[in-house]
């Protein structure tokens, strides 16, 4: 590796971990469990340090140099954490500290020397927080978002970002098909707004689909489990206890617990929800109509782009119109994209408008081809 090399690698790496320790923060100051909050506010204590020690490195190479601030991307995910919610920001470290814990392994591995089985402490940690029911993670409008998209990220964010992604390219891809057709502005605006509503009642009716059906499968596997708890409680006591063993907990401690969950039914089920079923019963909360329209919306605010110009005018004006604001539409949607994947904004942008003007090109094309053939 060269000299510059280095530098922009500690650069990245600085950067990293200023970020990691701005979020560990701002998560922990909305925290209202006290213990949570200690905990995420002394693992952005530790990310300070390794900062402080990246910038070491860094002054070896330019003794000016100083400390980074947190990037705008880490800003931004940040305040967008309040209305999606901020379960993108906790995945998003915990893949970071997967990723330094990796490396952290490999580079030992290099230099020949031994593991001491705490390089993914801190990916332990941070994943405990995640699965602590305690975490304040909810946002203030889209977190009652679930169902197909919800399920490809794990987040609200990601959800809306592929929801308006699905109307924008699916509609541009139809309004060129045929505007290539050479048809008339009328028809290109009725048929751009049949994909729009087609589109969007689709992806609704599938999304309301999608968390009924989730909802009626865990109402039904509860009620068999509560079944199965008047009819066999001891049966469902021992069950729980080899939970709790195969966890890591010795065989006392396992049975203080489980003993302790069967006190009465009502925790003994939750426990038993929990545990054997996997099952989080926030997820029961969610709302289908709610999620069907906020479906409905994302979906059209992405088709509604590349039609807007046709409303105002016509011809050639209309289609580099639509192609320009499809370009600025498809370049956000793909810097959107970043927040969460943490790649260069431009990359990301410019690989998203690349993915979708192709597919607008080619229906553009086959929709001249069959325009002529027909005529």
């Amino acid at each position: 590796m060269s000299h510059s090399q280095h530098f922009e690698s500690l650069k990245k790496q600085l950067q990293i971990e200023v970020d990691t320790a701005f979020l560990y923060e701002s998560i922990a100051h909305i925290q209202t469990d006290e213990n949570l909050k200690k905990v995420l506010e002394a693992l952005a204590k530790i990310e300070w340090g390794h900062a402080k020690r990246v910038l070491k490195n860094i002054h070896e190479i330019k003794p000016e140099y100083s400390m980074a601030s947190p990037s705008l991307r880490a800003k931004i995910q940040f305040k967008l954490g309040k209305v999606f919610g901020y379960e993108s920001i906790i995945n998003s470290l915990a893949g970071i500290e997967a990723q330094v814990g990796k490396s952290a392994i490999k580079s030992k591995l290099q230099k020949g020397e031994g593991l001491t089985g705490f390089e993914h402490n801190h990916l332990k940690i941070i994943e405990a927080v995640r699965d602590n029911e305690k975490v304040n993670v909810s946002g203030t409008i889209l977190s009652q978002f679930e169902g197909r998209h919800k399920s490809v990220g794990g987040n609200a964010l990601r959800a809306a970002v592929m929801g308006a992604n699905d109307g924008l390219v699916s509609n541009m891809s139809l309004v060129m098909g045929v505007v290539g057709a050479a048809v008339s502005n009328t028809t290109v605006i009725l048929t751009g707004t049949a994909g729009l509503l087609a589109g969007a009642i689709s992806m609704a009716l599938g999304e309301w689909l999608s968390v009924k059906s989730s909802r009626e499968l865990y109402e039904y596997q509860i009620a068999i489990e509560e079944e199965e708890l008047d009819a066999s409680p001891e049966e469902e006591k021992k069950e729980l206890v080899l939970i709790y063993r195969a966890k890591g907990m010795d065989e006392d401690a396992a049975q203080k617990l489980a003993d302790k969950q069967f006190e009465n039914k009502e925790t003994a089920l939750e426990a038993l929800i929990t545990e054997e079923l996997g099952i989080d019963k926030e997820e029961l909360g969610g709302s289908p109509w709610e999620a069907a329209f906020v479906s409905f919306f994302l979906f059209a605010f992405g088709a509604i782009i590349p039609l807007l110009p046709y409303f105002f005018t016509s011809g050639r004006n209309a289609l580099y119109l639509s192609i320009i604001s499809s370009f600025f539409g498809l370049f956000t949607i793909g810097a959107a994209i970043t927040l969460f994947t943490g790649k260069n904004v431009f990359y990301s942008g410019f690989r998203q408008v690349l993915f979708g003007l192709s597919a607008g090109a080619i229906t553009y094309i086959i929709g001249s081809w069959l325009g002529a053939a027909i005529v």
